[in-house]
Formats: structure tokens, sequence, C-alpha cells
């Protein structure tokens, strides 16, 4: 995996800052870093920034608070100042619970916006090198067909749904970005990934591939709450992570860059097949609650084109097959 990250050594003796870092995506980010650290001497210092240092060392327990990650305090619905500065900023703490986004649609917009406008004016008065942006496939909306989004595709987004919520704060965070890179020469990338799946999901997610995989690793029936035809681009955790430092490192000032495998390109219902192969189950089919279905992604075709993140040299590794097997060895073990 670590091959598919140009010029990784560029982090090498610097410092980088992580919101979200107990997440499914920047978890990933944090245990390369730790890795480079343990196996390669790279001396990077590791700053994460969230709500609950007891969740960071549970996430973490082979890792050392102060030692090899410093934790501070941090909330992105709240303005107050962080104490803290780094060298590189990676701002991916947000609502990644569909469910989340109707109940708490407030919140949602807020983690996205104020945030994240907090972390760039922290970067423009310590003089950052740079400010990697977490957004979404969600930001492009509907259009016809079925082609795969180019960075530069944009389609209809209703934003009196409450459930834009998510995708509406996504859109004006980006902009706030390109905003800070012109005004005040704050060196912003974005990047837009998928639909991501790994090892890393927690009981609390329930989006439609922590759910397959939990009850996949059950032995559970894996439950369908649609007829699983929306196209999705999917992508495995670690894969996202190295595609993300990738960014980083290499993304040009002010662009953003979808995350796709180009091999996982696949609809939510060959997603779920392949889960359950992996762990020898059927798929029994349901209708959604009123409230789940409320919480659904607004897209039907959510399909990414990955040719300019590739064009950085990035390839992913894992296959659906391998990060469906990969997913389950870990819940069994």
């Amino acid at each position: 995996m670590l091959p598919a990250i140009a010029d990784l050594d560029a982090l090498y003796g610097k410092s980088v800052l992580i919101t979200g870092g107990t997440g499914l995506i920047c978890s990933g980010v944090v245990d390369i870093l730790h890795f480079l650290n343990t196996e390669r001497q790279a001396d990077i210092s590791v700053i994460l920034a969230g709500r609950s240092r007891e969740n960071t060392q549970a996430r973490f327990p082979h890792m050392k608070d102060g030692t090899d990650y410093v934790f501070v305090p941090y909330d992105a619905t709240r303005p107050e100042k962080l104490d803290a500065s780094a060298d590189f900023i990676i701002h991916g703490a947000s609502n990644a619970n569909p469910a989340a986004y109707v109940s708490q649609p407030v919140e949602t917009m807020e983690a996205n916006f104020i945030g994240l406008d907090h972390l760039l004016k922290l970067a423009k008065d310590h003089g950052t090198k740079r400010v990697l942006y977490l957004s979404s496939s969600e930001v492009y909306g509907q259009k016809d067909g079925m082609e795969p989004f180019r960075e530069n595709d944009f389609g209809f987004l209703d934003i009196l749904n409450p459930r834009a919520a998510y995708p509406s704060s996504k859109r004006a965070a980006e902009t706030l970005c390109i905003a800070f890179s012109q005004e005040y020469d704050v060196s912003t990338v974005i990047v837009r990934p998928g639909h991501i799946y790994g090892p890393a999901i927690t009981r609390y997610d329930n989006r439609a591939t922590a759910q397959f995989t939990r009850n996949a690793a059950k032995k559970e029936q894996i439950i369908m709450k649609s007829a699983g035809t929306q196209l999705r681009s999917y992508c495995y955790s670690l894969d996202c992570a190295s595609a993300i430092l990738t960014v980083l490192i290499n993304g040009e000032n002010g662009n953003a860059y979808n995350i796709s495998n180009p091999d996982s390109i696949i609809t939510i219902s060959e997603i779920a097949k392949k889960i359950a192969e992996a762990a020898g189950m059927e798929i029994a089919y349901e209708n959604p609650e009123d409230a789940e279905s409320k919480g659904y992604n607004l897209m039907s075709n959510s399909s990414l084109d990955s040719e300019k993140l590739e064009k950085l040299n990035w390839y992913a590794v894992f296959s659906p097959a391998e990060g469906a097997e990969r997913c389950l060895r870990y819940f069994e073990d």
C-alpha cells in the first residue's frame, strides 16, 4: 500500500493535525503514520484533535498518548480556539451517519463549515503548509445517466430537503477552502471519497456496507432494504487513507480529487453479494422503515472518475472481494 503514496518522505519530520481521527477514514491515516514512525523512523508528530480522549485511546490501544500521538480537545461544532499548530492539517471530523443527517442537520452543517473555518484560520495564523478537507461524493447531486462524475461535474441538489444538510454544507466548505486560498494564501486541497468500507466501522454506523458487514460477521442474514440498484464508487478504507496522504503531499493547491477504486464501481446489491459470499451467507430483502428511507443518499448514481487522482501516481490495492474478506477476518479475530 505504501508504494501507492508518492513522495511519502515529504511528511518525515513534520507535524500532522487530524480531526476525526477515530473515524472509519481518518483512523486509517493515523495507522499509516504510526507505521511510518515505528517501522521507518519517520519522526512524524501526530496530533489528534477530538471530543473524547477515551474514544481515541480505545481506537488506538497500541499507541501511547503523549508519545505516539498528542491528544487535544476539539469539537468541530464549536468555535473555541484549538490549542495546537501543525505543518499539515487534515479535517475529517463530520457526521458520517445518514440517520444523524436527518436527526441532527444543524450539527451536521456546523461541523462541516464552522469546524473547517476555525482550522483554516489556525492555518493562516500559524503558517501551516497545507490543509486537506475531507468532502464527499454527495456534493455532485443528481444527474442524468450513469457515467462517473468528474471533478467539474455538478448536478441538482434539493437544498430545501433537510437531508441535504450534509451535501450542502460540504459544498459550502469546499468553497471556503478556495476562498482562504485566494484571499489569505492558505494552501488547500479537497478530497471527495466515494463509499468507504473497512474494519474500523463502529456499532453506531448505519450505512449499508457497515450493516452488511456486522451481520455477516455475526453469521446473520444480510438484509437489503432496497433493490440495491444505485451505482456507487466503493473503496477500502486503507486505500482511501493512502489516497488522502497522496493528495495532501502531491495535490495541486485549490483542487479537488475524487477518491475511487476504478475496479470497485458497483451497485449496492453487488457489494452486498461480495460481503455475503465472503461470509457464506444469504441475502434477504425487507422494506425500509420511514426513518431509514429519509436518511438514504439522494443520488442514484454516485460513481466517481478517479483519473485525476491516478495522475498523482496513486493506485488502489484492495479489490471488493479482498476488502470484504479482510473486514470479516478482522471481526472474527
